[in-house]
């Protein structure tokens, strides 16, 4: 869905308005649109993705994602019946319905992004169910218990080596 129509059709809407305006209002409405058209684009997303939620809350095997590329946003329809955490998670379901659920929206730096999604179609899921699954299992661990083989930023091996 290419968004540049409807920023295209706010732009002509407020130049109508300020049609009859002087020169210098029809200039500082023209620059104020110039201006706004990123936030008019996020908004746009940000609506499109509510959509896609609520459609997703309404139906019992898939998820609606919706993904921007470049200008345009892009609905993805994932079917999830394979999407369910293993483990003793997964007989919760009855108790965590599509009712349950809320939206989120996580910022992540571009090389981040691109690792979960090759994780998630390394293990088969889409993005959101590996999210899913991955928070679950972080939360799920046991205090003290790092899933690092490595110490990270705050951690320490403390002890004695024999050179």
């Amino acid at each position: 869905m290419d968004m540049s129509e409807y920023v295209a059709t706010l732009r002509r809407e407020l130049a109508m308005i300020t049609r009859f305006a002087g020169d210098d209002v029809a200039r500082a409405a023209e620059m104020l649109t110039d201006a706004m058209e990123a936030s008019v684009r996020l908004t746009l997303l940000e609506v499109l993705s509510a959509a896609a939620a609520e459609i997703t809350t309404r139906l019992d095997d898939a998820v609606i994602d919706v993904r921007l590329s470049g200008s345009d946003a892009d609905f993805v329809v994932t079917m999830t019946p394979g999407d369910e955490p293993p483990g003793p998670r997964a007989d919760q379901g009855a108790a965590e319905s599509a009712d349950d659920m809320t939206r989120v929206t996580l910022r992540l730096s571009e090389p981040l992004k691109a690792r979960v999604e090759a994780s998630a179609a390394a293990a088969g899921a889409s993005v959101n169910a590996w999210l899913i699954r991955a928070i679950g299992q972080a939360l799920d661990a046991p205090p003290g218990r790092s899933s690092r083989s490595r110490p990270g930023i705050g951690q320490r091996y403390t002890g004695y080596a024999r050179g």
